[in-house]
């Protein structure tokens, strides 16, 4: 059975697929994650974290993407 995470707490190296985006950080930067490709279903992939872990790159669809720790844990991530 698939496990479910936060986007925030995936370490360099390891993917999934994003399964849901939390209304808690609000409409415009959720809408902004989605026109950015993080929609259900796309693939993930863990790139780069800074040295204390904010912000982090990852790769989706066919580009990298830098995020904030608080933007990341908006995303679950199914692995």
């Amino acid at each position: 059975m698939a496990e479910v995470k936060k986007l925030s707490q995936l370490k360099v190296g390891e993917e999934g697929s994003v399964k849901n985006i939390s209304s808690a950080i609000g409409a415009l930067l959720k809408k902004r994650l989605l026109d950015m490709g993080c929609v259900g279903g796309s693939k993930i992939k863990v790139k780069k974290l800074a040295p204390l872990g904010d912000p982090m790159e990852i790769a989706v669809k066919s580009y990298s993407l830098t995020l904030r720790k608080h933007e990341a844990d908006a995303i679950e991530v199914e692995i």
